[in-house]
């Protein structure tokens, strides 16, 4: 049985990291730039966040490979890079991880649409998937965790591309965002029974517009399929812009009071996602492990 998959077994929620871009943005990354870049040409940073993260007390971490495919990272002039980046990236988490965090490489949206809505084919986005997630299996990472996507056959595809090169576990997540579905449509009941249909470990819903939303479509992710396993990823709220700089209202107290209605209803991870911090991280810990003792 692997770390993770172990650790799925106990009792008790896993704890997950807080936001990287918006992070990396608050400690100088430039507008426009991929943080993938950072991997190679900043790996100082990249530690100090995880450390940020781990002592806030997450019990889990992503790697900074949220747009580390090749077709996503050729954007930035970076798609022959795309295994050195990924593998660093894993290998960054692990040293700062040791043995007792959990590391979970990042995968997110290509950023392009499917045909027939865009030019992008379903076997080049699994073949793109398959080899991002070699990359991070071979970097050492416990677990794949597919985030933020809004396309079910993309996440789909990201689904077979990971299986296709490693064994590893596989966490899936959608973002709902558009009135209680995710930006391409799809519900939340649509996407728990085709996910976990796809025999992966874990499921739910990441990012999105608000808690209150994010808790609603993992409500009804667990009433489609009552017997798979959640997680919960949100987002501090939508941001709004103050002297030309992201501000997120969702404070770390508010963050707390959400994480135990998530966990109150079933939820086995928990985490943040964009404009979450160290802060919003430690005070839902605090509230989690309240909760379960």
């Amino acid at each position: 049985m692997s770390d993770f998959r172990q650790r799925l077994s106990e009792p008790g929620v896993i704890i997950a990291d807080g936001a990287t871009g918006t992070m990396f943005q608050y400690s100088g990354l430039p507008a426009g730039t991929a943080p993938e870049r950072w991997n190679l040409e900043r790996p100082e940073a990249i530690c100090a966040l995880h450390r940020s993260y781990i002592e806030a007390g997450s019990e889990m971490i992503l790697t900074n490979t949220f747009g580390g495919s090749r077709l996503r990272l050729e954007k930035s002039n970076l798609g022959e890079q795309t295994r050195e980046i990924n593998t660093r990236a894993a290998a960054l988490a692990r040293k700062v991880a040791g043995k007792k965090v959990l590391v979970l490489g990042d995968i997110g949206p290509i950023g392009r649409m499917l045909i027939p809505l865009g030019d992008l084919s379903i076997q080049e986005a699994t073949i793109s998937f398959a080899e991002q997630a070699s990359a991070l299996a071979m970097g050492g990472v416990d677990a794949l965790f597919i985030e933020t996507m809004s396309d079910i056959n993309e996440a789909i595809a990201a689904v077979h591309g990971a299986k296709q090169a490693t064994d590893l576990p596989i966490l899936v997540s959608m973002s709902f965002d558009t009135h209680g579905r995710t930006m391409m449509g799809v519900r939340p009941e649509e996407a728990a029974l085709k996910l976990w249909a796809l025999g992966v470990d874990v499921i739910g819903a990441n990012c999105g517009r608000s808690l209150s939303e994010n808790l609603e479509a993992v409500k009804r992710m667990k009433a489609a399929v009552p017997n798979a396993t959640f997680l919960a990823k949100p987002n501090a709220g939508l941001p709004h812009v103050e002297s030309g700089t992201s501000v997120y209202d969702v404070t770390p107290e508010i963050m707390a009071e959400y994480a135990v209605r998530f966990v109150s209803l079933g939820v086995k991870v928990f985490g943040g996602c964009c404009g979450s911090t160290p802060a919003h991280i430690k005070a839902a810990a605090a509230a989690i492990h309240t909760l379960v003792e």
